[in-house]
Parts: C-alpha cells; sequence; structure tokens
C-alpha cells in the first residue's frame, strides 16, 4: 500500500500553529482534536513539529517557566523527517521503528500535505492483514 491510498482513506487534516505559539496553545490543539502531534510553522513556512513527546522533554528542561510561557520554536523538534506520496506504507513504518517517531508529515512536492501517526499505519497494516487472511480462508475452504 502506498501513503497516498492510506491519505485518501484517513483523510488530510493538517494542524499547524505559529512557531511564536506557546506549549500550552499546542497541548490545547492536540487535546480538542485528538492528536499527538501539531506541526510548527514560520512566515507561511513549515519549521518543525511539536508532539507528545516533546511537552514530556519540555517540562523536564524547561524549568522556572510554565507552559504558558515557552514558545513552541524554543521546544519544537526542528529536523522533520516526512514521507511522499508514492512511499510504501511499510517502509515509512520501518522508518517509524527504527527512529522511535510516531508522526510522519507527509508531502507532495515539498509542500507537507497531510500527518500520518504510529495509530494510522498500524490500523491499515491490521486491515490489509485481515484481508489477506480472508481471502486465504477462502482459498482454503474452496470458495474463490
Amino acid at each position: 500500500m502506498k501513503v497516498r491510498e492510506l491519505l485518501a482513506t484517513k483523510g488530510i487534516e493538517i494542524v499547524a500553529l505559529g512557531s511564536d505559539k506557546t506549549v500550552h496553545d499546542a497541548i490545547r490543539a492536540m487535546v480538542d482534536r485528538k492528536i499527538g502531534a501539531v506541526l510548527v510553522s514560520m512566515d507561511g513556512e513549515t519549521v518543525g513539529i511539536f508532539t507528545e513527546r516533546d511537552v514530556l522533554r519540555c517540562h523536564l528542561t524547561m524549568t522556572g517557566k510554565t507552559f504558558n510561557q515557552i514558545s513552541l520554536g524554543e521546544v519544537m523538534t526542528r529536523e522533520l523527517i516526512v514521507a511522499e506520496l508514492d512511499d510504501d506504507v511499510s517502509a515509512i513504518m520501518s522508518i517509524m521503528i527504527d527512529k522511535s517517531i510516531r508522526h510522519f508529515p507527509v508531502t507532495d512536492s515539498k509542500r507537507i500535505i497531510g500527518m500520518l501517526s504510529i495509530r494510522d499505519i498500524v490500523k491499515s497494516q491490521v486491515t490489509e492483514l485481515e484481508a489477506k487472511i480472508h481471502y486465504m480462508k477462502d482459498y482454503v475452504s474452496g470458495i474463490h
């Protein structure tokens, strides 16, 4: 399965906040939308990602400040690892496991057009395996 196919079934909602927004703003957006990451932008361009793990790191390293006092630009992850529309979902899953990341922005000609989570990928893989199992059961039973 290609990333393009997974995005078509999942939908393409991107949540992005300005780098001047606070950690509190990001947490509120993630809780309200039931997501684990937001993209961070500056002057209309994506400059990073802020995830649940960044919240934890921020809590431990930014002592003396509240989440309302810390900008996303200070604590975001700057190095984005992205997927292309024609990448295989299984390859993206391998990268997620190898790099211990759970959120993957998806690009189309260098523009971010969607976001995949490890949950999205696992769900697609389970669905694909269930279909194969069903096919194999039918084949073994002589129903084909």
